[in-house]
């Protein structure tokens, strides 16, 4: 009942947090750029436009067989976009409006005429900014007597991405519960037995949802945060409760009272959940060691799920497990129900693992050199950043931002802005305004004294008192050449104090600062791993073993990553638009999310493997029944996981899409490749040194109670309880 009521409670208080959450966070907070850009917004708002109107001739308007020649410097076209940039202008929320109509700037009017230009500036944090963009796309989008309007620039794509990612969102959950619960029904034959697990999954998404509303009130929140709720918690909570759920039917089938199966269950089953969301939370945190908070967001995320996932099943499906009693195997399939316990399904795990560890050596050789094939891709990724070209092609923001590469000079919605501080005569802002127009890629050159190009005045430029410089150049924000001349202009020296900022910048930026801290979030994972390890083990090499297995299960997903959606192979199947870039900070946030998964699968191996060794003191015996008992759970697991990713992986939203399928294939590859041939057969090889500790770290680790629990001395199973598997392999 007290469980219920949480839950309820969660439910109220997390309706709407995806209203709170926000789709930046990718900009490294005190870095150059995130400098320059708060000053220019705060001073000269004009200079960083976050919202783009392109106007173009009304199609209904005017003499039907004069519309394809009409231009946007037709009289009534001109003053009807005039009209409209001054009641942009008069929006309480809109400052820094400059219209082609006004200016005249030859950059913001398509090489064809047919369309041009008004940008502007929403005030206010995103929230703000989410509310005025609905409120001015309401008034003026469409048409507008003469003229047609459509919304683009970085706060409309902004807006945009929310709103696919939560629509996206609920036709993932849509899909993968009921795809789940039938597995869960195959899986254990029961519908009671499967429903435990996707209970607690609906419960660990509720809690994590009403965490992430209350940390919304404190700090900002990354939209995409949602999409890890989802997959883990319904991956991690169904792996929890399976392997409690499959343990305790075990224990029932052994002969035990449903409590004494709950209380055994617990001491080996559930010492192996705790220790895995432990592990799992660890790798996630290690995200905070990352000024964006886009990575930071799916720590909230990710370590709440894990807790609230593994206190559920710990706490809440063991009290469900003692009121069910034998009722748990309740509704089973009729199928299942004539097939009896006649036939072992670990039968077949067994024989695999006795033809692995016969032939360790060319398994070992085999095995990592497949996975280490699979990634090579990796090695010619180019890392970008998000944007437009996330959304799906239909939506108006990206129509926008596409007319701007293909019809307009230069990138208006991605040039660089300059800004100036410090003493700065005309001559000095002349002279560093020329020697940047000068730089490679560069377009044009706008500032204080005139505009610029190939270091010579073309024309007039900013009014008086503005201190900064706006570069307008070729080729996408994202590319080397863009980088490149970010890297010229903060290498050119003057007499005052210049800052850089504009999308390239901020990807400089970005990179630089994710590269910094990247080895000390490795380190964390790697640390704490070794650590946690070696305390569920008491052993030296299992730890070290287990981060090495644990990275190369994930070089598949680095490898597909590149091929797939950098270079835009299938991206007709799946429905995408490549970049050639892969943003920034997503293979960090995909390997902490991946590796922590990994950890997952290879607890539940381990535990087994060591229980038995414990038991028998046959090292060979022990690896062959651990997988017997484990090897159908954890394919079970990770398939059902798989579901889930490949659920979130129907995004339109290319990134989540991203993050999905590749998670869900890191997945699979773990579980049918790494844990079923490549773990066997490193553990054939070390074979009873993999068990061993110094003395002193050895007792420590038992001082510490973190040894495994004994079994009941005093049970004594059925003739149901399986009998030791030979070592002899």
């Amino acid at each position: 009942m007290f469980v219920l009521l949480l839950t309820a409670a969660a439910v109220l208080l997390g309706s709407g947090v995806a209203d709170r959450m926000s789709s930046g966070g990718s900009q490294i907070p005190g870095s150059e750029s995130s400098y320059a850009t708060k000053e220019l917004e705060k001073r000269w708002p004009a200079s960083q436009p976050n919202l783009l109107l392109l106007v173009s001739p009304s199609k209904t308007s005017g003499p039907s067989d004069g519309e394809r020649s009409r231009s946007i410097d037709d009289p009534a076209v001109a003053a009807e976009a005039r009209a409209l940039a001054r009641r942009l202008a008069n929006e309480s929320t809109v400052r820094g409006v400059v219209s082609y109509w006004d200016t005249r700037d030859a950059a913001l009017r398509a090489r064809d005429g047919r369309e041009a230009l008004i940008t502007a500036h929403i005030r206010g944090d995103e929230d703000a900014v989410d509310a005025a963009l609905e409120r001015l796309e309401a008034k003026y989008r469409g048409e507008q007597g003469t003229i047609d309007v459509q919304f683009g620039g970085p706060a409309a794509v902004r807006h945009a991405s929310q709103q696919v990612i939560a629509d996206d969102l609920v036709r993932a959950e849509a899909i993968a519960l009921p795809v789940t619960l039938v597995l869960l029904v195959v899986v254990f034959g029961s519908a009671v037995a499967a429903l435990l697990p996707l209970l607690v999954g609906i419960v660990a998404i509720v809690g994590t949802n009403a965490v992430l509303r209350v940390i919304t009130e404190f700090t900002d929140v990354s939209v995409y945060a949602q999409n890890l709720t989802t997959a883990l918690g319904l991956g991690l909570a169904i792996d929890y409760a399976l392997f409690i759920v499959r343990r305790h039917r075990e224990e029932l089938a052994a002969g035990r009272e449903p409590r004494a199966a709950v209380a055994a269950t617990l001491r080996t089953a559930g010492r192996t959940v705790l220790f895995s969301a432990l592990t799992v939370a660890v790798s996630l945190a290690s995200m905070f060691v990352f000024e964006q908070y886009f990575l930071r967001s799916f720590a909230y995320a990710g370590i709440a799920v894990v807790l609230i996932a593994a206190a559920a099943s710990l706490i809440a499906l063991p009290a469900a497990l003692v009121l069910l009693g034998h009722r748990v195997d309740a509704l089973r399939l009729p199928l299942r129900r004539r097939a009896g316990t006649a036939r072992d399904p670990g039968a077949g795990w067994a024989r695999l693992a006795g033809v692995v560890m016969r032939r360790a050596p060319l398994f070992v050789v085999g095995t990592v050199a497949v996975l280490v094939a699979l990634g090579l891709p990796f090695k010619d990724v180019q890392f970008g950043t998000a944007d437009d070209r996330q959304l799906p092609a239909s939506a108006e923001p990206r129509v926008v931002q596409q007319h701007l590469r293909d019809e307009f000079p230069g990138s208006p919605g991605s040039s660089l802005a300059v800004l100036v501080e410090g003493q700065a005569t005309r001559q000095d802002l002349a002279a560093y305004s020329g020697s940047v127009s000068r730089l490679p890629h560069v377009v044009q050159v706008t500032g204080p004294t005139g505009r610029y190009v190939h270091g010579q005045r073309v024309g007039a430029g900013m009014p008086a008192g503005a201190s900064y410089l706006t570069v307008l150049h070729s080729g996408e924000s994202t590319s080397r050449s863009s980088l490149d001349l970010v890297s010229g202009i903060r290498s050119l020296s003057a007499p005052f104090h210049t800052s850089v900022t504009g999308p390239a910048a901020v990807l400089a930026d970005t990179q630089h600062g994710t590269a910094q801290r990247l080895p000390w979030a490795l380190g964390i994972i790697a640390g704490a791993t070794l650590v946690l390890v070696f305390l569920f083990t008491g052993s030296v090499l299992l730890p070290v073993l287990a981060v090495l297995v644990n990275a190369l299960s994930l070089t598949a997903m680095f490898g597909a990553m590149v091929w797939v959606f950098q270079e835009g192979h299938l991206a007709g199947v799946l429905g995408f638009t490549p970049t050639g870039d892969i943003e920034t900070a997503l293979p960090v946030l995909m390997f902490c999310v991946a590796f922590g998964l990994s950890m997952d699968y290879g607890v539940f191996l381990i535990s087994r493997i060591k229980e038995e060794y414990e038991r028998s003191g046959d090292h060979l015996a022990a690896v062959v029944l651990g997988i017997r008992r484990t090897g159908g759970l954890i394919t079970a697991a990770a398939l059902i996981l798989a579901v889930v990713m490949a659920a979130i992986g129907t995004s339109r939203v290319t990134n989540i899409k991203m993050l999905g399928l590749g998670v869900g294939l890191a997945v699979l590859m773990d579980a049918m490749v790494v844990r079923s041939l490549l773990v066997p057969a490193v553990l054939r090889l070390t074979g009873r040194a993999t068990w061993w500790a110094p003395g002193p770290l050895r007792r420590l680790q038992q001082r510490a109670g973190l040894h495994e629990a004994r079994p009941d001395s005093s049970f004594q199973p059925s003739r149901r309880t399986e009998r030791p598997v030979s070592g002899r392999t």
